[in-house]
């Protein structure tokens, strides 16, 4: 993030251009949402396991037989690295998940 600021101070100085604030806020919003990121899942008392699956199916397109996999770990470990990917679509698939009050957590 320091390199970002950097270049666009450096930018603004050498070459003499004018930047306009709401541009930068997309830059820097854009460079965000490209990092990579985890979702993790973690367990709870209040969903059984073919809740948690079948959310589980819907947030990442995945099929029975891995979503089941997923929902062990998270059943057994108390969490489990759901999706791992850019912050955009972390974020989708957390939301998902987060729709039946299923506890999430984005980490990059």
């Amino acid at each position: 993030m320091q390199q970002i600021m950097t270049e666009r101070n450096m930018g603004s100085e050498v070459f003499g251009t004018d930047h306009n604030a709401d541009e930068e806020v997309l830059l820097l919003n854009e460079t965000i949402t490209d990092l990579a990121a985890r979702v993790i899942l973690y367990d709870d008392d209040e969903h059984t396991m073919d809740e948690v699956a079948l959310q589980i199916m819907k947030a990442i397109a995945c099929n029975a037989v891995r979503a089941n996999v997923l929902t062990w770990e998270v059943h057994t470990r108390g969490k489990a690295v759901i999706y791992s990917g850019d912050m955009s679509e972390c974020l989708r698939v957390s939301g998902i998940l987060e729709e039946i009050g299923l506890h999430t957590q984005v980490e990059m």
